[in-house]
């Protein structure tokens, strides 16, 4: 779709911007987000894989915006299109990749949390993804996991630790969303997908996490980037008003 600004994109991640954490996008942003193609270039970038991503996003995501990336851009469509890929077992091999994974499940099985259920590990194409309460949990499971993580920080403990024991690998270990964090090479955080779009003069990226730690934190502090720290996808939609619709 032919943007009115073209040297300009408006860069999206998806949980807490986009759609509330792990729900899907409401009608309104989706229209939202057909009008602002018409004047910037569109993009989304989520630590999750593209299966994710489309239940919040929809299943015609690829198409509904200019560029795609899941797995912070480890995973890269253009136009509806598949452009490149990147995969972590082949980055640090297997036997590490092991190391890390059973190490892991040792800490989780001693931790001592109020509720544990499964799928404690996920593995992405680009990236693994550790979850101490156990991805298969309900979603007032995970509501109360945040809160309960806000308070004894279990997820920055662990990753704590799992930096110091894991130093020699160069991991990136981000904490994203309400329940996990992400474990990828350093360099695979969000800024990976820049590489994807050098036409670009000026590239705005709006993103809820972007403390130091969080999983917007390094794309949203990058100086190729102008970042903006949104609170919620209403607020998303004010600031992208102000910025974009105002002077259209």
């Amino acid at each position: 779709m032919a943007a009115q600004k073209p040297g300009l994109i408006a860069l999206f991640d998806v949980d807490g911007t986009l759609t509330a954490p792990r729900k899907g996008v409401t009608p309104q942003m989706l229209q939202f987000m057909k009008d602002l193609r018409k004047i910037v270039t569109v993009g989304v970038v989520g630590g999750s894989d593209l299966c994710k991503i489309s239940e919040q996003l929809g299943q015609s995501v690829t198409n509904d915006y200019d560029f795609v990336f899941s797995e912070n851009g480890l995973m890269a469509h253009k136009d509806g299109k598949l452009v490149d890929t990147q995969s972590i077992k082949e980055f640090i091999g297997e036997q590490k990749l092991k190391e890390l994974i059973n190490f892991t499940l040792h800490y989780i099985a001693d931790l001592d949390i109020p509720i544990k259920r499964g799928t404690f590990i996920e593995f992405r194409n680009g990236m693994i993804n550790i979850s101490p309460i156990g991805r298969n949990c309900s979603q007032e499971e995970r509501d109360g996991f945040e809160i309960y993580d806000q308070v004894h920080k279990v997820r920055a403990a662990m990753v704590s630790v799992l930096r110091e024991k894991f130093g020699h690998l160069n991991l990136t270990f981000s904490i994203g969303g309400q329940i996990s964090f992400d474990v990828f090479p350093q360099g695979w955080d969000k800024t990976y997908c820049l590489k994807y779009l050098d036409q670009f003069q000026e590239i705005h990226f709006f993103g809820d996490k972007t403390f130091k730690g969080g999983n917007d934190h390094e794309i949203y502090e990058s100086e190729r980037t102008v970042g903006h720290t949104v609170t919620s996808p209403d607020d998303t939609m004010e600031q992208c008003k102000a910025l974009f619709f105002s002077s259209a």
